[in-house]
């Protein structure tokens, strides 16, 4: 069973949704047949790192309202994520253009620790206020998660990763993508946005029941039953 996960590393909403998604998958019976990749989708791919700007600034900028709108804004997010067990510090956030952290995913990736990287970078973003757009970085955390730093550096000073980072966003133009977390079952099923826990259990639990199907009885007899009291 297939799910494929259109994020971007600067969108609260994508965290907020992973952890809606992950507590289904705690009360979902075949979890461990289940094959998640993340997609790269950004959500400014044009974003310009403003030295000093707080994401506060940023956010009443493009929405048009005051900055201390933009910080009430945040405030509420703040709250949410609260409910679902994480700690967003908007005042720490730096706010970059993510085209480097996507490719480092890619690479994580490969070594097969994509899922573990996507949430340290997704942590080190929101909680920990960390330039998720310095190599340096980016180095530091791959190491934690057991990939070489060295490597990551090297790599990263390429164009490596660049291509599957377009080609993933190529792929949620085509299926219509218009906000992310977008959420794909099986190329069949799509979900959108941070939905809860609840309606992500119960699509996981129709894509599996479709894809195993129970017997079809077509006939019925004399039999025992469980407890054997009709024999």
């Amino acid at each position: 069973m297939q799910l494929e996960i259109w994020s971007d590393i600067m969108c609260p909403f994508c965290y907020i949704g992973k952890r809606r998604l992950e507590t289904a998958l705690a009360q979902f019976p075949h979890r461990d047949d289940l094959t998640i990749t993340w997609r790269s989708f950004e959500l400014d791919p044009t974003m310009q790192t403003t030295p000093g700007q707080s994401i506060h600034e940023l956010l009443a900028e493009r929405k048009g309202v005051s900055v201390e709108q933009g910080r009430q804004m945040n405030a509420h997010m703040a709250q949410v994520a609260r409910e679902v067990g994480l700690d967003f510090d908007f005042d720490q956030v730096v706010p970059v253009n993510t085209f480097l952290a996507h490719r480092f995913l890619h690479l994580a990736a490969r070594h097969g620790r994509q899922d573990a990287a996507k949430e340290r970078v997704l942590a080190a973003y929101f909680t920990e206020g960390r330039n998720v757009a310095d190599l340096d970085t980016l180095a530091e955390l791959g190491a934690e998660l057991g990939l070489d730093p060295a490597e990551i550096r090297e790599t990263l000073q390429t164009d490596a990763y660049a291509q599957e980072v377009r080609h993933d966003e190529y792929q949620a133009r085509q299926i219509g993508v218009r906000g992310v977390p977008y959420f794909v079952f099986d190329n069949k099923y799509a979900v959108s946005g941070a939905q809860p826990s609840e309606l992500f259990l119960e699509v996981l639990d129709k894509v599996w029941e479709e894809k195993h199907p129970a017997p079809q009885v077509l006939a019925s007899g004399p039999a025992c039953g469980i407890d054997g009291t009709d024999c």
